[in-house]
C-alpha cells in the first residue's frame, strides 16, 4: 500500500508494480487518483489520516505501507499513527528532516527514509566529475562506481591491496561493453576501466581523487 503518489511515492508504487507486487495507491488529489488508475492494481481517493478509512481499504491486508506524503507534516503523522493502531508493523514513512523522522519513528513508522536529502548528497558526489554513481547509506558506508585511479592501472588487485592501502574494497570492474567482472585477487586493472567500490564515504572520497 502506497499512500501519497507524488513524486516519490508514484516511483514507489510504479516500481512495485513492475516488480510483479499487487499494489493500493491512495491519495487525496482526484487528478492523481486519475493518473494512476490505469498502472497499479488499484488506486483510490481517500483520506488516509482516518483509521477508519484505512480500515475500509483492508489495510490488514497488506504486508506493508509506504507513507508518501511530503509537505503535510501532519497527515504524515496521522497516517503513520492510524497504521500503527490498526496494527501494521512494517511501516516506510518519507520524512522531510530530522524532528519529523523523530516524530515518525515515534508514532510507528519502523522505516524513516530522506529522498530528497539522500538524492542531494548523491548529486554532490556525482558533480566532482570523479564519481559515475554513489550510494550512500546512513552509516557514512557509501557503494560508488568511479573510473580506475591510475595508481592501481596496470596493477592487479593482490598488487595495489587496495583494501589495505586505502581502505576500500574493489566489488567488482565493468570494462567497456563487456560483462560485469566480480573483483578476485589477481582481477588485473586497465586503463579507462570503470571499478565499483564499497567503503566509508571519505575513504571513497579519497581514492577518487587519485585519478
Amino acid at each position: 500500500m502506497v499512500i501519497g503518489l507524488g513524486r516519490f511515492g508514484g516511483a514507489v508504487a510504479l516500481t512495485l508494480e513492475r516488480m510483479g507486487h499487487e499494489v493500493l495507491g491512495a491519495d487525496t488529489d482526484p487528478e492523481l487518483v486519475h493518473e494512476f488508475a490505469p498502472q497499479l492494481t488499484k488506486v483510490v481517493e481517500a483520506d488516509c489520516t482516518n483509521a477508519a478509512s484505512l480500515k475500509g481499504l483492508g489495510v490488514e491486508d497488506f504486508e506493508a505501507a509506504v507513507v508518501a506524503i511530503g509537505t503535510d507534516i501532519e497527515a504524515s503523522v496521522l497516517t503513520v499513527l492510524a497504521l500503527s493502531d490498526l496494527g501494521m508493523t512494517n511501516i516506510w514513512a518519507k520524512a522531510t528532516n530530522d524532528k519529523h523522522a523523530r516524530i515518525l519513528e515515534r508514532t510507528g513508522a519502523t522505516h524513516v527514509v530522506f529522498p530528497e536529502q539522500r538524492m542531494g548528497e548523491r548529486v554532490a558526489h556525482l558533480l566532482n566529475g570523479r564519481l559515475i554513481d554513489f550510494i550512500g547509506f546512513g552509516d557514512e558506508f557509501a557503494i560508488a562506481r568511479l573510473k580506475a585511479p591510475e595508481a592501481i592501472v596496470g596493477l592487479p588487485l593482490m598488487t595495489s591491496d587496495c583494501r589495505k592501502k586505502f581502505a576500500v574494497t574493489v566489488v567488482g570492474v565493468k570494462r567497456g561493453s563487456e560483462d560485469f567482472i566480480h573483483a578476485v585477487p589477481d582481477t588485473l586493472v586497465f586503463p579507462d576501466d570503470e571499478l565499483v567500490v564499497s567503503g566509508r564515504i571519505a575513504d571513497i572520497e579519497r581514492f577518487s581523487a587519485m585519478n
